[in-house]
């Protein structure tokens, strides 16, 4: 018996330990230390969130720079036909289709994305023809923000150096340095363009 009542003196312990202590010291520290990225790294365009720098958004306009492809559109639904509530919840995730699948992979989705791009006179880089693992990649490449400029600057009526200068302001270094490649934030580099204003 008495080892019965060891074992849940014991159980409940560590339950209230890793169960309510350390998930309150962790919202403790994560509001005091990082409150930016606790909340979700959220930006605000004149007080209105507009989006999380977390989590990309589709721009298909031409006086945008152009978001990498989604599986999942980044999670964008009707808000009057969410059957699945993904609004509520997000939903991420690849297409799971093989390289073996050329007509549902190769013919439907990357050569009409190919063809998109040389419409628009961008040279297709791997981040706008293939998709993020999760769908929801925020961030194209260096190479793939400086093929847009071109395109960006003639639809807005701007010069080409004030497009160009944005981009390395917004570029995000290697994860601590070493992890990774440098990637541009494609909501904060539209964000920026829309402050732009044409040479009068």
């Amino acid at each position: 018996m008495r080892e019965i009542i060891k074992a849940i003196r014991i159980t409940l312990v560590l339950w209230v330990i890793t169960a309510v202590i350390y998930p309150l010291l962790i919202i403790v520290v994560g509001q005091v230390a990082f409150p930016y990225q606790a909340n979700g790294s959220l930006i605000e365009n004149q007080g209105k969130v507009i989006g999380s720098a977390l989590i990309g958004q589709p721009f298909t306009s031409n006086q945008y720079f152009w978001s990498r492809p989604s599986t999942v559109a980044y999670s964008t639904v009707d808000p009057k036909n969410d059957k699945n509530n993904i609004l509520k919840t997000g939903i991420s995730g690849a297409s799971n289709l093989a390289a073996s699948n050329k007509k549902a992979l190769i013919d439907d989705r990357i050569k009409p994305e190919i063809d998109r791009l040389k419409q628009a006179n961008i040279q297709p880089t791997a981040d706008l023809v293939y998709t993020s693992g999760s769908g929801l990649d925020p961030h194209i490449s260096v190479e793939a923000a400086y093929s847009q400029t071109q395109r960006i600057a003639q639809n807005r009526s701007l010069s080409l150096d004030m497009v160009q200068a944005l981009i390395p302001k917004y570029t995000e270094g290697r994860f601590l340095g070493i992890f990774g490649e440098p990637g541009v934030n494609v909501l904060k580099l539209n964000l920026a363009l829309d402050n732009l204003k044409p040479p009068t």
